[in-house]
């Protein structure tokens, strides 16, 4: 009964946890490591292929993004979920599919123009997305399943992201019972649409996350749709229009829920009936997913409205558009508009295009909604830069530049504290994850010094004893010189295709000999073709 954490430890992102129970081998979340990142992630410490169950807290890519990665590298195990996270990874990992097999098809195409440098590979393929998704296992909110003889789980709303939960794992081992509860990404609350987080009872070990662990956010609920409305006016008045970056799943829909009250009260007095354009495929069927789980995760103020018979996120006037013709059309049309189109940071998607029809026009705003991490587009317009290049094209930053401030689909340090104040009694021991270098620290030592806790901040490879309450390995902080990524080329997948090989090898001991001389006579034939002796 041992966890090993692997990924999003002193970082935010790549979340990942190892566990290993009943002779079970569990991964908690493997997600993609984004932005500037400054320290090393533990390699796995057992071969894909041996990986038995997945269990998913949420579909944001940081927590699931590598997961077809798993699939190319020889698992074949069950990907537990919620409902909704299932119907969004199986959207969300093709898209991220995509995006990979188009940034190594462009980099070729540059490798071309210069020799010597090398052909770059995805980091896996959308075959490897589909055969990840065939293995998701949609799983209802707050029913235990029994995962295997002495494993059972439990997914509970955690008010993140539509289907985003907490999962606790009790594990019952050689007459001793432990229950572990990762938390996930803990949402905040009175955000539109989803519910609030939902707490826990009981649990013997707590493994949290710590975005905001050091600050808090405002105590007055910001007014978006009065602040929305401000600049609608003002741009609209101008001639010009509103081009929002958003982030296709989670943000568009709450921004989408605050666009529908302002025409329904008919708030923009100039222009009420200004039309509305979502710019972006995933964010389309993202809207169709939230659509069909309104009954499951919708919160009260909005199934009010479903009650009534309206739509929280539609309108008159909302144009969904999925092709490159209509995206290019949306720019040729001079109405003033809204424009909302991914990514939430400008760093890819068609967001690039309407920044290249807007950002240099003085009548129009670029309203951000959403964190632009370090590096990013985004984050260097907010900044002030005063020009920006765009498809080989310098452009001019004349638009006005504006952002919603503190729309957050995380819990601050109130939130989560408020969040482990369910907990009936202490735990014997939090780890305190998804956090940069200093803010998990400070976490921690929130924790223990302020509320009492036995609390513990890991690195990446630390491993624990969950039996005894004992660390049996204390890992060290391994910063990166420079930006690496981890290795995931062709030659990779071959080593993880011989190690699923050789497992099969093992599971077919004792089969008839008849079978076993034909599976050996395969495996000999295909090492003479490829045996380069």
């Amino acid at each position: 009964m041992k966890l090993t954490f692997i990924g999003a430890d002193h970082e935010v992102t790549g979340s990942c946890h190892y566990l290993e129970a009943c002779g079970k081998h569990i991964l908690v979340d493997y997600g993609m490591q984004q932005g500037i990142h400054t320290l090393e992630s533990a390699e796995l410490p057992i071969a894909e292929n041996q990986i038995d169950y997945v269990l998913l807290t949420h579909a944001h890519v940081d927590h699931s993004g590598m997961l077809p990665l798993l699939y190319a590298r020889g698992f074949r195990g069950q990907v537990m979920m919620t409902d909704a996270s299932a119907d969004l990874c199986s959207i969300m990992l093709r898209d991220c599919a995509h995006i990979q097999m188009q940034e190594a098809e462009w980099k070729n195409r540059k490798a071309k123009r210069h020799s010597g440098i090398q052909a770059e590979e995805p980091i896996y393929s959308m075959e490897d997305a589909d055969g990840v998704i065939r293995q998701i296992v949609p799983c209802h909110y707050d029913s235990v399943i029994t995962l295997c003889d002495g494993i059972r789980i439990r997914f509970t709303d955690i008010g993140h992201l539509l289907g985003s939960s907490s999962i606790e794992v009790w594990i019952a081992e050689e007459g001793n019972q432990k229950k572990i509860v990762f938390s996930g990404d803990i949402g905040n609350r009175d955000q539109p649409l989803i519910k609030d987080p939902k707490q826990t009872e009981e649990a013997d070990y707590v493994v949290i996350e710590s975005t905001y662990g050091d600050r808090l956010h405002s105590v007055d609920r910001p007014d978006y749709v009065g602040e929305l409305t401000q600049i609608l006016s003002e741009t609209f008045a101008r001639g010009g229009n509103v081009v929002i970056p958003s982030f296709a799943v989670g943000r568009t829909q709450e921004m989408l829920y605050f666009l529908r009250k302002i025409k329904a009260e008919r708030l923009v007095k100039n222009f009420p009936d200004f039309p509305v354009y979502v710019d972006s495929p995933l964010a389309v069927e993202a809207t169709g997913i939230f659509n069909k789980n309104i009954y499951n995760c919708f919160d009260e103020e909005a199934m009010e409205l479903v009650r009534a018979g309206i739509n929280p996120i539609q309108f008159p006037g909302l144009h969904l558009t999925i092709t490159s013709e209509e995206s290019k059309n949306i720019n040729f049309d001079e109405t003033p508009k809204v424009i909302l189109s991914a990514s939430g940071m400008c760093e890819a998607g068609r967001i690039r295009h309407h920044l290249k029809h807007n950002l240099w026009r003085p009548e129009c705003t670029i309203l951000f909604v959403g964190y632009q991490s370090v590096g990013t587009l985004g984050r260097m317009i907010v900044e002030g830069v005063e020009e920006v290049k765009l498809f080989g094209e310098t452009i001019e930053v004349r638009a006005q530049i504006r952002k919603l401030v503190g729309m957050s689909g995380h819990a601050d340090k109130a939130g989560l504290l408020e969040w482990l104040s369910g907990f009936t009694k202490k735990p014997e021991r939090i780890f305190v994850v998804h956090g940069e270098d200093g803010v998990c620290q400070a976490f921690r030592d929130c924790l223990e010094n302020e509320y009492g806790f036995s609390a513990y901040a890991p690195y990446s490879g630390t491993r624990f004893d969950l039996l005894t309450n004992t660390c049996e390995y204390e890992a060290s902080p391994v910063y990166l010189k420079k930006k690496q990524r981890k290795a995931s080329d062709v030659f990779s997948r071959l080593v993880a295709a011989g190690q699923r090989l050789l497992s099969v090898i093992r599971e077919n001991e004792g089969g008839a000999n008849k079978d076993l001389t034909k599976f050996t006579d395969q495996i000999n034939s295909l090492c003479d073709k490829w045996d380069r002796k």
